[in-house]
């Protein structure tokens, strides 16, 4: 893959060294663009011998090959590490004053930014615009990391460890012959998403809990997916791990954690108030015990197990699909299914669709090594009527871009 790493004048552009060699590390060819800002930092003999390509942040230097136009034409990922509040705004404003900003107009395949900067520099309402109108096309910009700055300085605005940006960049980019628009494409730009994932939890005492076995991961997946595609995305987090997590919040996701049913239902209800697309991926608990005590539950040998007494939980997804909490709102539903005496997976599913009453229903199998904890997924997509509309298989983010596909093609035009 054909990578430019775009370079602009802040401290942390020391770690963009460490990037471009994890980058050739993996195979690609990199080639960086620094502004003359960043030279400043890190000089050009240390890109070029670590790229082994020419670098050069002016628009001047071999014209006839008409670089910054020809350098963005021809790449397949731009990465821009440190992104600072300067090169933020002037990207936004579409600025060609450099190669890297010229560039950046031309290049027609996804862009992650990953910024860095004083925590003040961050939180100021200019910058704040700015990402806004990066990501409402389609740019990735990586939320920084909080923690030692210039100085003695701490706070978020910190660089993002160059495995972390590595990593979200690389999955911006979709499986070659794979349907899937570019994120530069941004076809959810300008579109508010809630996605719930993780599997709940409810309380049996202060020690133990009714659950699943849910890791989030599809759902994690189908919130990048989205943030990818330009959207602005909620994740309602039930119990995820702390990297699942981390790598939501890297791509640009804001994170919701919660615990049990009722938080979820909660979290899920306030974000889906201006919504455009709700998608119910998380694992809920149908039952919760009806009394939870203060106190751990003690055995006591030879009595055997107290009886629990369960109470039925919301539908969360049926609520949400009757109740429409936003005009033109679209609702997806997952369904992880086991095939039994009484039907297959898909006859599950097809029945759950016409009962929930969302627009789109995921329906997959679960045990046996598929669905749960797994790497891969497979789904069918289904309409209200339980009619299939789309198959999806492949990693957890080839599957999320597939349902994005769907979506796009049943949700209103804005």
């Amino acid at each position: 893959m054909r990578i430019l790493l775009g370079v602009s004048g802040g401290i942390a552009a020391y770690k963009a060294v460490l990037l471009l060699r994890l980058l050739r590390e993996e195979g690609h060819a990199v080639r960086v663009i620094p502004t003359a800002s960043a030279l400043r930092f890190v000089g050009a003999p240390t890109f070029e011998a670590l790229s082994g390509e020419p670098v050069t942040g002016e628009v001047f230097e071999d014209v006839a090959h008409v670089p910054h136009v020809a350098l963005g034409q021809g790449a397949d990922l731009v990465v821009v590490a440190p992104a600072t509040a300067d090169l933020l705004a002037r990207a936004a404003a579409g600025r060609a004053d450099d190669l890297l900003t010229s560039t950046l107009l031309t290049a027609r395949c996804p862009v992650v930014m990953a910024p860095a900067m004083h925590t003040e520099m961050w939180e100021h309402p200019a910058t704040q615009a700015n990402v806004a109108t990066l990501r409402a096309r389609g740019v990735v910009v990586i939320d920084p990391a909080s923690g030692r700055l210039t100085g003695a300085d701490t706070g978020p605005g910190r660089l993002p460890e160059p495995e972390e940006i590595a990593r979200v960049a690389l999955q911006s980019v979709p499986t070659p012959g794979a349907a899937v628009p570019r994120a530069g494409a941004g076809d959810l730009a300008g579109r508010r998403v809630v996605v719930s994932a993780g599997g709940t939890r409810e309380p049996i005492d202060p020690v133990r809990f009714i659950g699943n076995r849910s890791s989030g991961r599809q759902g994690a997946a189908l919130a990048e997916a989205a943030r990818a595609r330009g959207a602005a995305v909620t994740l309602v987090a039930a119990n995820l791990d702390d990297d699942v997590t981390a790598a939501a919040r890297a791509a640009g996701v804001v994170v919701v954690p919660v615990e049990t049913t009722a938080e979820l239902r909660d979290a899920v209800r306030a974000g889906a108030e201006d919504a455009d697309v709700v998608v119910m991926a998380a694992a809920v608990a149908d039952f919760r015990p009806a009394e939870v005590p203060t106190a751990k539950i003690k055995k006591v040998p030879g009595s055997g197990p107290a009886p629990i007494s369960l109470v039925e939980n919301p539908d969360v997804l049926a609520e949400l699909a009757r109740d429409r909490l936003r005009p033109g709102q679209l609702v997806v539903g997952f369904a992880a299914e086991t095939g039994d005496a009484d039907g297959s997976v898909l006859e599950h599913g097809r029945s759950k669709a016409r009962r929930k009453g969302a627009d789109l229903l995921a329906v997959n199998a679960v045990g046996g090594g598929r669905g749960f904890g797994a790497a891969t997924n497979e789904v069918t997509i289904l309409d209200g009527r339980g009619e299939a509309v789309a198959e999806a298989s492949g990693s957890k983010r080839e599957v999320a871009d597939a349902i994005w596909d769907t979506v796009m093609k049943a949700l209103p035009s804005i």
